[in-house]
This record gives structure tokens, sequence and C-alpha cells, in this order.
């Protein structure tokens, strides 16, 4: 038994009656456990510190670039909370940390969040220690910031397996940023820090005495009431829980806890400026009247001029040229999570990046050097339909978010089923590949079949193969196969699409325009009738049909048996739904609207066709007019 072993089993069963003897044994104990500093780890610290006050001169001296003056360059910096001056000169000097935070009200993050935690990755890799915080606390309240109504509480089995995906996806984000760093030249220091919290782990242990006490007392009601969120929720609102009145002061109990261990300055979206503020002024009230705190702190700087405050900086929202944003509450979503937004469907989203905002998103979402980006850019001029831009950002932040092998294989596969050489057997091999596992079983679902994918963007292309069942194909109009393949978001859309000649199936058109027999290379029909009868020749070896609707969107659906397609756990849009009987107002409108939209095309038709028969009468009767009046007297 050791020594360590030993003493504490004898402090446990309390064989020790003389004190003198306890201390010397505790004191034993404790020098046991200590862990002491190696002398490489000082010689560590040493190094790192001289090549801080290197890099300090060197910034001085002009002959490098501060960090702020990296993120400004990108865009990453829209409002400081503090004065300019002060912040730079606060990551020009000092070596200090910085988080920033979210929320899982949802079971992933989304494109969204990644602008301020590409902010925490360049903090990460110029050497800062960098805090990615959930708050898993926190998510039991809600941010009320740009909200006339309270949140919707979630049931507490949701929001522990948010917390517990996020957590992890938090872990993986952390990694994945210094993994893609490390491919763009930036080598790993010793001196890099990187740690995932949870603010549940410190508000277990909070009491409201000591809430109270060290927060509560310090903060005025008024400043508080006058927040814009607190504002519109009294006036044109539904009225604000205490709750969701005190969410800065309980983000401000966070800043604090991490304050503590250095932690100085805060990251967060355009939303959050208010919030950030907030924080700070408390930060600031706590610290004042910690005495103790204070005089280590001053110990710390070690006679530093840079400032002592909690600072922070917004970013700007992610929004497209035409002001739209992405997010959960935008109803846009485009998830981080490979069960929700495959790594194909995530490359499909920025390959459609309009030439506008292309720029943008590449200085904002990869790492690329501003050299490269310019370069790109002017090359992508040269050719826009080349869209060769929008493929370095695609494969950039799929490598970011799901790494290198990812990215390669969603190019890889945007190439073949966008190639003008798309084969049926390419596409018998996808499907194939795509929708079963190394032992037969079914792949993961389908993201747009997905419940938890509501949120994404109708107009996002998901996953190109599905599997889907012969009762919801055979027989039906081309209408209610778009909607249960996930093209549409209801049958009269459908419809409504294929009246506009917004859809196309595989096929090969023949002479004269007639459909002919498929051959191995594929190319697409209009589909100007929504009959099955249309339908029914092209689907390909009696178990493939192939639809596309715009230029982007692709399904490529494996027809399989009711019986296989329920025994593997699929879902889909009209698989097995109650709203597909008549007695359903939703589905008596649905189906109204289908057939209002079909009579409409059917209009549309006659309308154009007697139109052109008036032209044709207007045209005739015209050239007998002029030969008429240009007939000479007689």
């Amino acid at each position: 038994m050791s020594l360590n072993q030993s003493i504490s089993r004898a402090f446990r069963r309390k064989r020790f009656v003389c004190s003198d003897c306890r201390i010397w044994l505790a004191e034993g104990f404790v020098h046991q456990q200590r862990r002491h500093i190696t002398r490489n780890h000082l010689r560590k610290i040493k190094i790192s510190a001289e090549d801080w006050i290197d890099r300090k001169s060197d910034i001085e001296d002009g002959r490098a670039t501060s960090i702020l003056e990296v993120l400004e360059e990108r865009g990453l910096v829209n409002q400081i909370v503090g004065s300019r001056d002060d912040l730079h000169k606060l990551l020009i000097e000092r070596r200090v940390g910085v988080y920033c935070g979210v929320d899982p009200t949802a079971a992933s993050l989304h494109v969204g969040h990644m602008v301020p935690f590409m902010a925490l990755g360049w903090m990460y890799i110029y050497g800062y220690a960098a805090n990615f915080l959930m708050g898993g606390f926190t998510a039991r309240i809600g941010d009320p910031t740009d909200r006339l109504t309270a949140r919707a509480e979630q049931a507490t089995t949701e929001r522990v397996k948010n917390a517990a995906n996020m957590f992890e996806q938090l872990k993986k984000l952390g990694v994945n940023i210094e993994k893609y760093a490390e491919g763009k030249g930036y080598q790993r220091e010793w001196a890099w820090r990187r740690a995932v919290l949870n603010n549940a782990t410190w508000w277990q242990k909070v009491t409201v005495g000591d809430y109270m006490r060290l927060l509560g007392r310090h903060v005025r009601v008024g400043p508080m009431l006058g927040r814009d969120s607190v504002k519109n929720r009294l006036e044109k609102g539904d009225g604000m829980s205490y709750a969701e009145f005190s969410y800065p002061l309980i983000q401000g109990w966070d800043w604090w806890q991490q304050f503590q261990t250095g932690t100085q300055l805060q990251i967060g979206g355009a939303d959050q400026f208010g919030n950030i503020l907030a924080g700070a002024e408390c930060v600031k009230s706590i610290m004042k009247n910690d005495i103790p705190f204070m005089q280590k702190l001053a110990a710390d700087t070690n006679g530093s001029t840079a400032t002592t405050d909690p600072m922070g900086f917004t970013v700007p929202l992610l929004t497209t040229s035409k002001g739209e944003k992405f997010g959960k509450s935008a109803g846009n979503a485009v998830w981080i999570d490979k069960q929700l937004t495959s790594s194909f469907d995530l490359y499909q989203f920025f390959v459609r990046t309009a030439d506008e905002d292309v720029e943008k998103y590449l200085k904002l979402l990869t790492f690329l050097p501003m050299s490269e980006i310019r370069q790109t850019m002017i090359e992508h001029k040269t050719d826009e339909s080349k869209r060769l831009a929008q493929h370095k950002l695609a494969h950039n932040f799929v490598e970011l978010v799901h790494g290198l092998a990812a990215a390669n294989e969603a190019e890889a596969q945007h190439s073949q089923v966008f190639s003008n050489n798309l084969t049926l057997a390419d596409v018998q091999k996808q499907l194939k590949e795509n929708t079963t596992t190394a032992d037969g079983r079914p792949a993961d679902i389908n993201p747009s079949l997905n419940r938890h994918a509501k949120p994404l963007d109708q107009h996002s292309s998901y996953d190109v193969n599905i599997k889907l069942p012969q009762s919801l194909i055979f027989q039906q109009p081309l209408s209610r196969i778009l909607y249960s393949a996930g093209l549409v978001a209801s049958r009269s859309e459908g419809q409504r699409m294929i009246n506009n000649r917004g859809v196309y199936i595989g096929g090969k058109v023949g002479k004269e325009g007639e459909i002919a027999a498929m051959e191995d290379q594929i190319s697409y029909v209009p589909a100007t009738d929504a009959k099955w009868s249309f339908v029914e020749p092209l689907i390909l070896d009696g178990n493939i049909l192939i639809l596309r609707t715009g230029k982007w969107k692709k399904k490529f659906i494996e027809i399989i048996p009711d019986e296989e397609y329920e025994a593997s756990g699929l879902t889909c849009p009209g698989w097995k739904e109650e709203t597909e009987t008549l007695a359903n107002p939703v589905t008596k409108a649905d189906l109204a609207g289908e057939i209002m939209h079909r009579k409409q095309g059917q209009k549309d038709k006659e309308s154009a066709a007697e139109r052109e028969k008036k032209a044709w009468r207007d045209n005739i009767f015209g050239k007998v007019k002029s030969v008429h009046l240009n007939r000479s007297p007689r």
C-alpha cells in the first residue's frame, strides 16, 4: 500500500488522536499530491513570453499585423464594447483569454453561428486562449433579444439531448479549426489554448445569496429597463418574465467566472451587443468590490498599461446582399451537423452563393489569406459561369466543419451529379453507395426527410440520393411525387411549378419532341404534364426516377416496395400521414389548390393559343389591308 493510500485510509477511519501528527500527515498528503512544475515547462513559458514581446515589437514597427487589424480587414468586427484604441493596445500587449457562447436551443450549430466562431478561431491561431462556451443553463431561459414573445419552453429531455450534441460539436469544431488552420500554413504553437465549457457547471454551485451579494446589489434597474429588448417586449410584445429580464445578468455572471482566469474579451453576433455591454458592466461592478481579486489582477498585469476592464466586440450577422439572414429564427438555417445537412448539401448551398456575396463569405468563413481571396476574385470575374469562387468557398467551408476528406468527396459528387456526361450507370452507383451501408442496411435518414431538419430552407437541395415507396410514385400525379421527394413544400406548389415549366425529368427527347427510350447518357425532358401517363415512360430500369427543379435541385429516386420502405424506418412527406384523407380540411385545401393550379395552367395554355390565333388573324388582315391600300386605282 502506498503512503497516500495509508494516509487517506487513516483519515477516513479517524484513528488519529494527536493533532500534531494529524497536521503533519495532512501536510505530507498535500505534498505528495502537489504537481511539480518541471524546468522544461518553465522554459516553454519563458520562450512563449519572449515570442510575445517580439511579436509586439514587430506590430509596433509595422513588420506584422495585429489580430484586430486582421479581423477588421476581413469584415469580422462590427461594434466594439469600449474604446477601439484600448482594445488594440490590449491585444498587442497581453495574451488575454477570449470566449464566444451559444445556447443549445437546437440540436446543432448552423451556418449563421460560424461567423463569431470564426473570429474566435482567428484569435486562437494568433495565440490567445479561446473558450467555446455552451449555455446549458441559459438555454432554460432563452435570450429575449429581438423577440416580442417568449420562447416556447423545451422539454427537459430535448434540452439535454441538444446540449450533449452541441457540446460534442463545439469540441469537434475546435479540433477542425486547428487542423484547417494548419492546412493554411498556421503551425500550432505550445502556447495555443482552447477549452469547451458549459455554464451549467458553475450555475449548479451558485447560491441565491452569492448571486445577490456579488452581483444583484450592484446592478441598477433603470439601465436594464432602458434596453430596447425590454421596452419592445413591454410596449409591443406579450410582456417579459423575470428570468428573461435577468438574462444579461446571467450572461454577465458567466463572464465573471471566466474573467477570474484571464478571459477578458467576449465575442458575439451583432444582436448580442447589448448583452455584451451589460455583461461587461456586471463584471466591472463585481471586480471593483472584490479587493483580493483587484490586488491579484494588478500583480498579474505586471505593470502593463493596457486596460484591465472587460471588453468585447460583435461580428456582423451573416446575410445575403439582399439583407436576408441565416438562422433558425429566420427559418432558413443550414445545419453544421451531418445528420441534418450532409456535406454534399452544404457544398451545394455555398456553390449557389450569389456573385455579390461570395467575396464577403470567403473573408468571413475561411482562413484563406486575403491575397489568395483577391486573386480568386480576379480569376472568377474572367468567367463567372464557372463559379470558381463559389467552389473554393464551398470546399473550404466543408473542410472546416467536416474535414478535408468530406470536402473532397462533396466536390467530386457535385462534379458527377452536375456533369453534362452523367450516365445511368453513375446514378445507379450513387444510389447504391449513398442509401445503404457496407452490410446492406439503410444509411442515415435523408436530411430532407428528417423531422429535425424542418428549419432548412425549402430552396436548398438536400440530399440528392433518396428512396421512396412505390405507393407514392406509381399511378400518382407528378405534383405529389415532387412533394414526397421533398422538392416542393406542397402538392399545389408542385403543380404550379409544372405549369410554369420549372420541372424536368431524366429522359431523352426523340425526333419532333417525342419522348424516346432512355439512353445511357442522361438528358432532361421538361415536364409538360402532371399525369402519370407522362411520367411512367421515364421510369428507368423499372425503379429509378430522376427529377430536377430549376437549375440546381436534383433527386435520384430509387423506388422500392412499401414493405421494404417501412422496414427501413424511413419517412417522407405523404407517407402514412393522416392528412392524406379528404376529410382533413388541410388536404382539401391543398387538393383544391392543386386543381386550381391545374385549371389555371389549362387556361394559360388556352389563352396563349387564342393570342397566337389572334396574332395570326391580325397579321393576315394587315397584309390584305396593305395590298388593298397599295392597289393602283383604275
